[in-house]
């Protein structure tokens, strides 16, 4: 769930600021070196003012993971490769997994209305569900306001006061996407990009229309069970995030500067559909290998999903359905997704034929490269 654009989120929507040069087909693409040069970026990430950080890369050599820095601050406790941690707008790869899953079945159409799956639910301030498509929520076409831009909702999660006022609150999905319906609509459907949490909310409420069962009980019974993701779970409401797991820290603070709080704790249902699952590296890794390889979705859907809209704002990337499409600075495609909520800051990626995947997790959100760790692996 990219929440909130801190100066670390700035740098990079996974990996904007590095991308240059043509795309190509690539498979595994690693020297002789090994991972020294992947180990020594996040041993930077550290330097430069990351708690820890924790990295696992799956290739045609097998399995591979590094750590640097601490999973306390309190007690020194380093982190872990088994570390689980929140993983944000990864969630959103998941969720898009099951709704073309779903069309695969016939239960229904990426060219459907929202309106028809959620009747009434967007509408006001000029937003209208009739004219916003599944597809377009998937693919960040849609113009609806993201919730984590209201400047309430900043207030009461993103400032000291606030965070520490309501880190325990519940919202439901609909709070969620009442509280865009208050602002008008960023464009017209179709006419641009714009990347908006609420659009995921969304999609994870259509799953529930269309199947009786929440996004969450799907996710679990279509992805998670059949990969053995055993890291990886659908929080709800629980405030906890199982160990193994190091401690997450925040600022607090657009700028990254100032008092260091650990935000481990706090209720995920204000990320709901858009960002609130829990997995680590190894899990990540999996998960998008697999896709990649077509273990997931039939070739029809995967070729939707890989289908990408110029992403606005972040050079060389472009965005298909909850999966962004990169372009490193040796010419290798990665395809993959970031995440960003509370005191974790993660990304996770492949190459085309799903054979070389990193996933890389930090433990504070005020600072440290992904990009960079990503450069490092795959150039």
């Amino acid at each position: 769930m990219r929440v909130r654009t801190t100066p670390a989120g700035a740098a990079a929507l996974l990996l904007s600021v590095v991308l240059a040069g043509p795309a190509v087909a690539a498979g595994p693409a690693r020297s002789a070196g090994g991972h020294a040069a992947t180990r020594q970026a996040i041993e930077a990430a550290v330097a430069a003012g990351v708690p820890g950080a924790t990295a696992a890369v799956k290739d045609a050599r097998g399995t591979w993971s590094a750590t640097a820095g601490v999973g306390d601050l309190r007690t020194g406790r380093p982190r872990s490769a088994a570390d689980r941690y929140r993983v944000g707008s990864i969630t959103k790869t998941f969720v898009a997994t099951v709704l073309l899953q779903l069309e695969a079945e016939g239960r229904l159409s990426l060219d459907d209305t929202v309106e028809k799956w959620l009747p009434g639910v967007v509408s006001g301030h000029g937003h209208d569900g009739r004219r916003i498509t599944v597809r377009r929520l998937l693919n960040h076409t849609s113009g609806i306001f993201s919730y984590t831009s209201d400047a309430g909702f900043d207030r009461d999660y993103f400032t000291a006061d606030g965070f520490l006022r309501h880190r325990y609150d519940t919202l439901t999905p609909r709070d969620l996407v009442a509280i865009a319906m208050r602002h008008r609509p960023d464009f017209a459907p179709g006419t641009s990009w714009n990347y908006s949490n609420t659009n995921y909310v969304l999609a994870g409420m259509v799953i529930g229309s269309v199947t009786g069962h929440s996004y969450a009980t799907e996710i679990t019974h279509r992805i998670i069970g059949p990969l053995h993701l055993r890291a990886t779970s659908l929080p709800g409401t629980r405030v906890t995030v199982p160990q193994p797991g190091s401690r997450a820290y925040s600022k607090l603070a657009l700028t990254g500067t100032g008092p260091t709080y650990d935000v481990t704790t706090l209720n995920p249902s204000i990320a709901s559909a858009a960002g609130e699952m829990i997995s680590d590296s190894a899990d990540l890794d999996r998960f998008y290998s697999a896709l990649l390889r077509g273990k997931l979705l039939p070739v029809a859907q995967l070729k939707e999903m890989k289908t990408t809209v110029p992403a606005d704002g972040m050079p060389n990337t472009r965005y298909g359905l909850g999966l962004m499409d990169s372009t490193l600075s040796c010419g290798v495609q990665v395809w993959g997704h970031e995440g960003g909520i509370h005191g974790s800051s993660s990304a996770a990626v492949t190459t085309a034929d799903g054979r070389h995947s990193l996933a890389l997790d930090f433990n504070g959100d005020w600072s440290g490269d992904k990009a960079a760790v990503i450069e490092k692996e795959f150039c």
